[in-house]
């Protein structure tokens, strides 16, 4: 299956408790927990490019499957990691977060990021 298509948020779980726990302002955070966020992936063979906008905010991630890459993360910082992939999942660990983005069906996207113990679940529906 292809992860190509754009997808809306359609539900969050530990959205607030998440953001703090990576830093984001408190002001940032209630201007984001209703935004029904919009993720667009485009793959080519190894090749993907992810964007996710938020609002007004949009970020844009490129990458090749198994070669580090510079990422950009939730606030805004860049790091260097890996993206690896195995069947209809995708995993990479940036600043200390786990993020796994799985293709259920042709139609779900489910994104977790795990920090110790916050574990924030992210379910968009492709349109």
């Amino acid at each position: 299956m292809s992860f190509s298509g754009k997808y809306q948020l359609e539900s969050q779980e530990n959205f607030e408790s998440f953001m703090k726990a990576i830093g984001l302002p408190d002001e940032l955070i209630q201007k984001g927990k209703d935004i029904k966020s919009i993720s667009e992936i485009e793959e080519d063979g190894d090749n993907f490019k992810v964007t996710v906008t938020t609002g007004s905010k949009i970020l844009v991630n490129t990458f090749k499957i198994g070669e580090e890459a510079e990422l950009e993360t939730l606030t805004g910082e860049k790091a260097k990691a890996v993206v690896q992939r195995d069947g209809n999942k995708l995993t990479v660990i940036l600043k200390g977060i786990e993020s796994v983005t799985e293709l259920v069906d042709g139609n779900t996207i489910v994104n977790t990021m795990t920090l110790g113990s916050i574990v924030y679940k992210r379910t968009s529906k492709r349109m």
